[in-house]
Order: structure tokens, then C-alpha cells, then sequence
């Protein structure tokens, strides 16, 4: 039997995870657009490739203090390198970068990325 502790890393990042497609699908339905897991992924991967490279930077600066569930250092790093890299790619790969879209997903993400982070805070640990 595998057991994961609730704050673990692998927990952390399945929420950033959850919190990126939340954030693509969100995007998605307020546009309109088909709700197709392609296109569900289409949105989401610039995005979670982002969080992704977050989380090894994050990690590789802090590995001796390393805290998945800090808003501060890794919720930052994360967040902030989910919206370059997903743009960048967004980017290079023809999809939108439009100014207000960058606002958005900027401000979106900070919600979601850092707010789940926050919340933990209240969270009693169990032991």
C-alpha cells in the first residue's frame, strides 16, 4: 500500500496541476469554446510546462529548505514562471498572447498558484 502524506510534494503538485487545467478550463468555458479534453490541453500544457520548470527551479535554489507549500519562495517562483514560460510558448506556438489575456492569466494564476498555498496556512497539520 503506497501512503501519501497530505503535504507532501507530489501532493503539491497535483494541486498546481488541478489549479492550471481549472484555470485553462475556466478560460475555455467563459470563451465559448469546446469543451474536448484536446482542447482542454491545447490551453493547459504552455501553462503546466511553466509550473513545471517552477518547480525544478525552485527545488535547485532551495533544496535544502525546499517547502512545496510555502506561498513564498515556491508559490512565487512557480507562479511566475507558469505565466513567462506559458506565454513564451503560447507564443511560439501561435496561440494568443493578447495584453489582456496576459493580465488575466497573470492575475488568474496568482489566485489559484498562490491561494491554495495560503489557505494551508489554516489547515491544522495531522500527525
Amino acid at each position: 500500500m503506497v501512503r501519501v502524506k497530505f503535504r507532501s510534494p507530489a501532493v503539491a503538485a497535483v494541486i498546481d496541476l488541478a489549479m492550471i487545467v481549472l484555470f485553462a478550463a475556466i478560460g475555455r468555458r467563459s470563451h465559448d469554446e469546446a469543451t474536448a479534453l484536446s482542447g482542454l490541453f491545447h490551453t493547459a500544457w504552455p501553462f503546466v510546462v511553466g509550473a513545471a520548470v517552477g518547480w525544478v527551479v525552485t527545488f535547485a535554489l532551495y533544496r535544502n529548505k525546499f517547502d512545496a507549500f510555502l506561498v513564498v519562495p515556491t508559490g512565487i517562483v512557480v507562479w511566475v514562471t507558469t505565466v513567462v514560460v506559458g506565454m513564451v510558448l503560447r507564443a511560439l506556438t501561435g496561440q494568443g498572447t493578447a495584453g489582456a489575456f496576459i493580465v488575466v492569466a497573470t492575475v488568474s494564476t496568482a489566485v489559484l498558484l498562490l491561494g491554495w498555498r495560503a489557505l494551508t496556512r489554516f489547515v491544522p497539520s495531522v500527525r
